[in-house]
């Protein structure tokens, strides 16, 4: 029996943009048909949607729950929970994040993917969640086998750094043979590499030749995650990978056109590369450390130039750039401003709530990508490239009824005071063109208008398995 009925005039499913009622029941989606054709029962529901985007529930693939914030000259801090992010991201019109499991020495993978299961739960998260596995610094020769465990028992992607970030993070490198060694795992159990890289030789010089000449300020922050460093090490990556063959990449927070044209290189390739960028990426460059409290918009790697920045907005035309992440760090604006040089500057952005609304505004408004490629961009790609399709990231027959309604009417400013992440927001005073009037996770009602009808520990975790049309070549 039908429990719901979304009739609209622009719903977006994996086959066409236009008039549809969807059809759910039991969580899930049962049916999409032309408008009128589900009578409803006494107990269901007609939400009008006439006027409004239809589409699949946002996701966000790269999201740092629970995670330590280094505070200069102090014990580090901890970000706020899934708990908090879980429900921005509901009000924003996203359903599902991928946050990260940290293996650290000393444990198994097994037992840090456990812990972090059960941080999560005991927090507890509203919306659906899942987890990348990161593993850093020297890897001890037990560890690949048990990343490929991992892999089996549904946490399908692995992150690996090639730098250690600032010189007080020493030890988050994953050096070049244990990287080959954990590529041959991905390709034969079938995950995915999440791959932050930067040439670490590049990245601490550029930190020792500016403390040498004093300029320790953040505003030259672009200058040691430069883009040199990010050519080097992407097409170094990439060129490992192409010498195991199977191994698929997610290239994290592209933030350079070097990044973008070694990805494009790779996929020209069939080799399967996929791109993310951040929404900060696309829209800040290094111009706007300078602002009153410039550290709002950074997140490592560095903000660029302008050209940068526009080779981005190519790569999201041309499909070298995939997915639309935050990596959000939720945190105070003292703490997100705490640090004043190149080395101890907070890291990741509250921005999961703003992300959708932006995204429609900047690709359709502004830029005229069409529907199909924002929904993509913030959602499908995600769901395709991490294990989630179809399940998640679509609407149609068979898939959790997760959607989000955005409305067009609802043009705002994005205001920190009445989002529910933090007490800042890097895009404070920006105009968007819309905003969710409805979010619905697994046929549920979340949130509708500005209240709030979800479940505060409602959130499921998320099994994934990366399909082998991703691993087999340049599949989107």
């Amino acid at each position: 029996m039908v429990d719901l009925v979304i009739s609209g005039d622009c719903v977006v499913t994996p086959h066409s943009i236009g008039p549809a009622d969807v059809a759910i029941a039991g969580g899930k989606v049962v049916a999409v048909a032309e408008r009128g054709a589900f009578p409803l029962s006494a107990n269901a529901r007609r939400v009008d949607a006439v006027g409004k985007v239809v589409m699949p529930g946002g996701i966000d693939p790269h999201t740092h729950c629970l995670w330590p914030v280094p505070v200069p000259d102090g014990p580090a801090g901890m970000t706020q929970g899934p708990s908090v992010v879980g429900k921005a991201a509901l009000f924003g019109g996203t359903t599902t994040i991928i946050d990260f499991t940290r293996w650290m020495h000393g444990k198994t993978v097994q037992g840090a993917i456990e812990e972090r299961m059960a941080a999560w739960r005991d927090d507890g998260c509203p919306c659906d969640w899942a987890l990348h596995t990161m593993v850093e610094g020297d890897l001890p020769p037990e560890i690949p086998a048990q990343i490929g465990e991992a892999i089996e028992a549904g946490h399908a992607t692995v992150k690996i750094f090639t730098t250690d970030i600032t010189p007080s993070r020493k030890g988050r490198m994953v050096d070049f043979g244990d990287i080959w060694e954990v590529f041959q795992v991905l390709a034969k159990k079938g995950g995915l590499g999440v791959i932050h890289a930067e040439d670490n030789d590049i990245v601490m010089h550029m930190y020792a030749k500016l403390f040498r000449e004093g300029r320790t300020g953040f505003e030259n922050m672009a200058e040691v995650h430069n883009t040199l460093s990010e050519d080097l090490s992407f097409r170094r990556v990439i060129r490992l990978a192409e010498h195991v063959p199977g191994t698929a990449l997610y290239m994290l927070h592209v933030s350079a056109a070097n990044g973008v044209q070694a990805i494009r290189a790779a996929r020209a390739k069939n080799q399967p590369v996929y791109g993310e960028s951040l929404h900060q990426y696309m829209l800040y460059t290094q111009e706007d450390y300078k602002r009153p409290n410039g550290q709002m918009y950074h997140t490592y790697p560095s903000l660029k130039s302008q050209a940068d920045q526009d080779e981005l907005w190519r790569g999201a035309r041309d499909g070298s750039i995939n997915c639309v992440a935050t990596d959000e760090l939720c945190c105070s604006l003292a703490v997100k401003t705490q640090g004043k040089r190149i080395d101890d500057t907070t890291g990741g952005n509250s921005g999961v709530e703003p992300r959708v609304a932006v995204m429609y505004s900047e690709m359709v408004g502004k830029r005229g990508f069409s529907l199909r490629q924002f929904v993509d961009a913030v959602s499908t790609n995600a769901a395709r490239i991490m294990g989630l399709y179809p399940r998640k990231g679509c609407i149609a027959p068979g898939a959790d009824a997760d959607i989000c309604i955005l409305d067009p009417a609802l043009k705002r400013t994005v205001r920190a005071e009445v989002m529910h992440e933090s007490d800042y927001s890097p895009w404070e005073g920006r105009q968007v063109d819309a905003w969710p009037a409805m979010t619905i996770l697994r046929g549920k009602i979340v949130v509708e208008g500005d209240k709030w009808l979800g479940d505060d520990r409602g959130g499921q975790w998320l099994a994934r398995k990366v399909p082998e049309d991703i691993r087999a070549g340049a599949a989107l």
